[in-house]
Parts: structure tokens; sequence; C-alpha cells
């Protein structure tokens, strides 16, 4: 193996060089096979020729197609994540939605075990997603505080994606037990609201304060009576 170059001057032959070696030449592998050979007259000098016989270029590039392994790990990954958190809460909302009343789902929506499996699994994403490009498009205006330009441009990896998703995940399926534990301490239809929260947390909570307001003067005059 020897850096590609040419035959520097002063360099005399005085019999033929055969050559069938490597050479590297900028970030490329050339095989070659020439025929060097050399004479000598008293008109002329020394002079070399050189007879390329063969030559084959072996292209090597293992940083490109590491890349390509990782995101193509990185997309698989994030993929499977997202698809994992939506399976994981949909058990949870269908005992809120269709059993509220069961025992299974009230003691299924006191237990902490879906948000701290959820809130690893959101932990891991963010690990792997967080650069130093995720830091500066945060902070990126002038009072340290988020543009919309800069979020919309960290969003596009599908790794901050998933984690995002998976953040929205814990925090809807947490508004829906709250939802659905105080609809059971005042006896109040909640499976509107809970159903709103899987994917609407905002407009869930909306309803179940306005349905809240709507059914409390009822109750108390059942009291009353």
């Amino acid at each position: 193996m020897k850096p590609c170059g040419s035959v520097g001057k002063g360099q005399n032959f005085a019999f033929p060089i055969r050559s069938n070696g490597a050479e590297l030449c900028k970030g490329r592998i050339v095989r070659s096979r020439v025929n060097l050979s050399g004479d000598w007259n008293f008109m002329g000098g020394s002079r070399i020729i050189v007879k390329p016989t063969a030559t084959r270029l072996l292209l090597h590039y293992p940083k490109r197609g590491q890349m390509k392994v990782s995101c193509f790990i990185g997309s698989q990954l994030a993929s499977t994540a997202f698809t994992a958190g939506t399976i994981a809460v949909l058990p949870f909302y269908t005992l809120m939605v269709l059993a509220p009343k069961s025992e299974l789902t009230k003691k299924s929506m006191e237990s902490s075990i879906p948000y701290v499996v959820l809130s690893i699994l959101y932990a891991y994403l963010l690990y792997l997603s967080w650069t130093p490009e995720t830091v500066r498009l945060i902070f990126a205006s002038k009072y340290l505080l988020p543009e919309l330009p800069g979020i919309a441009k960290m969003f596009s990896s599908e790794m901050t994606l998933a984690s995002a998703w998976i953040h929205l995940l814990v925090i809807d399926l947490f508004a829906a037990r709250h939802v659905f534990q105080d609809g059971l301490k005042n006896q109040i239809e909640t499976r509107h609201s809970v159903s709103f929260c899987l994917f609407f947390c905002p407009i869930g909570i909306l309803t179940h304060v306005i349905t809240k307001a709507m059914t409390k003067p009822a109750t108390k005059e059942g009291h009353g009576l």
C-alpha cells in the first residue's frame, strides 16, 4: 500500500520495474499493475516509460454505510416505540369507557405501573434523540425561549417525534385517570370525557368541567329530597 503520486525527477532505473500493488488515492483504493521501464541515451538523458496493463478501482465508503445502518435502526426503534406506547394505553381507556364501575378498572387506574413503564421508555428515547443541536433549537431566540421554526425542525427527527408521542400518551392517560376518579367520587358520567382525553386531552378536561358544573345542581337537589 502506498500513496498515489508521480515518479519524481532524478530517479533512474537501469532495469524494468514491475508493480502489482495497491495505491490510496483520496479515500479510494486503487489496484494497479504497471510496467515501468527506463532507458538512457547521450542526447535525451534518462526517461521512464509507464505502461499500465490493468487497473481496477475498489470504492470503499465505510462511514456512509454505517450511517445508513444507524438511520435504519433508529427509524425502526422509533416506529416500534410509537406503536408499543399506543397499544399499551388502550386497555386502560377501554376499561374506563366500557366498565367504569368494575373493580378491575378501579384497581387498574390506581396503579402507577403504566406511568413508570412509559416514563422509562420516554427517558430512553429522549436520551437517544438529544443532541447539542436540540438545545440550540429549544433556546433559539435571544430571550432563551423556543421558536416555532426551531421546534418544527427539531421534530423532523423520527426519534424526537416518537419521544414526544410517548410524552403525550403519559400526560393524556394521567389526565384521563384524574377525570375518571373525580367522576367516581362525585357520581358524574365520565365516559365521553375519558374518550376525548385519548387524543384530545384538553377537550376531555373541558367536557368534564362542563359536565360536572351541569350535574352539581341536580345532585344537590337529589340529596335535598
